[in-house]
């Protein structure tokens, strides 16, 4: 082996390692009991192995995990979906001011949450008083308008610069037979678009679920995400680290489960377009 691949795997060696020592602190710590749970015993294995703090993990987590179930899947799914149509049109099917409408949508992408905070909750608001129901502010429903809202800037940039890399003769062609603009949509572009949506689900599901400051701004106590559930675990004497950490571990398993499912297409569907786009 050459000295310069010696060095390579050396580094990365270092680099797994350093990425892998706060996973190894937060495995032992969780299977410690709270009498062992200290930062002064961070990297000592557990004299007395335990899942106690994962069953009370489980129990304060389990409502929040659900809430965000609820608002992870069906938002990343209709994020996807109207980014995926947003993208075609304005890839496929030119218009007149088709680039300033998308320059527009890329405006989106740069206004921060803490700039839109006052205006949408008094939105959400406003939308419980015009429906007569709770649906929106204090609610799951509100949390997932807002991130679907928010999303659909970096869905369109997305799916578009993918879209420009299929070749326009398939378009064309598909005219020629006698498609519309739907019928091509459904029958030539969907089925090639897996890269892409790969990558919206990935982006919109991580960023609902490990979303706090929407959270916290439009839900209530009965409809709290993992991540403001995953805040209130703390001791009012004592810091339960044990249950923290457990807690930790429980909230990050689904974002895992995703990437491992389709990481794949990750970086194929983000970089595809980034030449032509």
């Amino acid at each position: 082996m050459s000295l310069s691949r010696t060095v390579r795997f050396g580094l990365l060696i270092i680099l797994v390692v350093v990425f892998l020592v706060p996973i190894y602190v937060l495995l032992v710590t969780s299977f410690k009991p709270l009498t062992e749970a200290d930062p002064s015993q961070a990297w000592n294995l557990p004299r007395v192995w335990t899942f106690e703090a994962w069953r009370v993990a489980w129990e304060k987590l389990a409502p929040g995990i659900w809430n965000s179930v609820l608002l992870a899947v069906p938002g990343s799914l209709l994020s996807c979906a109207l980014g995926s149509m947003n993208g075609y049109v304005l890839s496929k099917w030119r218009f007149p001011g088709a680039d300033l409408l998308f320059t527009l949508f890329l405006f989106g992408m740069f206004i921060p949450y803490q700039g839109v905070m006052i205006p949408l909750v008094q939105l959400m608001a406003s939308l419980n008083d015009l429906t007569g129901t709770h649906l929106f502010y204090g609610q799951i429903p509100g949390l997932v308008l807002a991130h679907v809202v928010y999303g659909i800037p970096i869905c369109t940039l997305i799916f578009r610069n993918y879209y420009v890399t299929i070749p326009t003769e398939l378009i064309e062609a598909s005219r020629v037979d006698g498609a519309g603009m739907l019928r091509t949509y459904w029958s030539v572009v969907l089925p090639v678009s897996g890269p892409a949506i790969a990558v919206v689900i990935i982006w919109q599901f991580t960023s609902m679920w490990n979303d706090f400051l929407f959270a916290i701004f439009l839900t209530g106590p009965t409809s709290w995400p993992t991540t403001v559930m995953l805040n209130n675990i703390a001791g009012a004497q004592a810091t339960p680290y044990s249950q923290q950490m457990a807690a930790a571990i429980l909230s990050s398993i689904p974002t895992m489960v995703i990437y491992i499912l389709l990481g794949r297409f990750f970086m194929r569907g983000l970089m595809a377009g980034a030449l032509k786009g």
